[in-house]
């Protein structure tokens, strides 16, 4: 497991998402650190505060009881993983039997078997990601799993962190695909209400998509159907609309209402 090769081969080329990332993770945390009875992996966002619901629902676990574990945490506010997340660097204690520093943490951890436990930090583009290793008696978990544990998690959150990157980028390329589609029909639409409204080009797609907003449509949606009835039966609304939109301060003012048809 301390091979850096073979490691890195457990999480290339087929990157995994976030959550089967995580409980891939946790799986082989607890089998690279002997001296734990199961393990947690925990991703948190940067745009997400570490004790939000949405950091408890990327939460992979060996076992149930280790899930409330993780779970309590966050609720509360307490807890290695925590201090882990605030600190930047492992956190955990030997025996929780003589260790009240999370004592909420504490009384569900002893509750489940649970003697020791130590939470390691991996940050990497705006991704966190804790691993805990948790053991049935005391000792010091902290230096066993930062191992080949903490080579797992380097590895691990760089390629869920690169994987985030490459979908998010994926979602752009697609809008940026379906605006490029659509802009054809888009620009026909403008037109219509050009010749309907008598307004200027960047008049008509100012009302355009504030039609799109106030009628919560597509702009790519609504311009389809004003081209594809050429405006028959829209004149009076876009008329309507196009008198009452107030001007704004990314938008020129409409031109008098002599100007408008009707």
């Amino acid at each position: 497991m301390t091979d850096r090769t073979h490691i890195r081969a457990a999480f290339q080329p087929d990157a995994p998402s976030l959550g089967r990332g995580l409980a891939e993770l946790a799986e082989q945390a607890a089998a690279g650190t002997p001296e734990s009875c199961g393990a947690t992996a925990t991703a948190v966002l940067a745009e997400e505060p570490p004790g939000g619901v949405d950091a408890d629902r990327t939460t992979a676990a060996t076992h149930p009881d280790l899930s409330a574990l993780v779970s309590v945490q966050l609720r509360v506010g307490e807890g290695p993983i925590l201090a882990a997340l605030n600190t930047g660097r492992p956190a955990g204690a030997d025996d929780l039997l003589h260790d009240d520093r999370w004592p909420r943490y504490r009384a569900r951890a002893l509750d489940a078997g649970i003697r020791s436990s130590a939470a390691l930090p991996f940050a990497c583009d705006g991704l966190t990601v804790t691993v805990s290793v948790y053991g049935l008696r005391p000792g010091p978990l902290r230096r066993a799993a930062q191992g080949a544990t903490g080579l797992l998690g380097d590895l691990a959150t760089e390629s869920m962190a690169r994987d985030r990157l490459y979908r998010a980028a994926l979602v752009q390329v697609d809008q940026l695909d379906t605006a490029l589609r659509s802009r054809p029909v888009v620009d026909q639409a403008c037109g219509i209400v050009m010749y309907v409204l008598g307004c200027d080009p960047d008049q008509a797609f100012d009302l355009l998509r504030r039609l799109s907003q106030r009628t919560n449509r597509k702009l790519a949606e609504l311009a389809e159907t004003v081209v594809r009835t050429r405006g028959r039966g829209l004149e009076r609304n876009l008329i309507e609309f196009g008198r009452s939109a107030a001007p704004g301060p990314d938008r020129p003012a409409s031109g008098p209402d002599r100007d408008l048809p009707g």
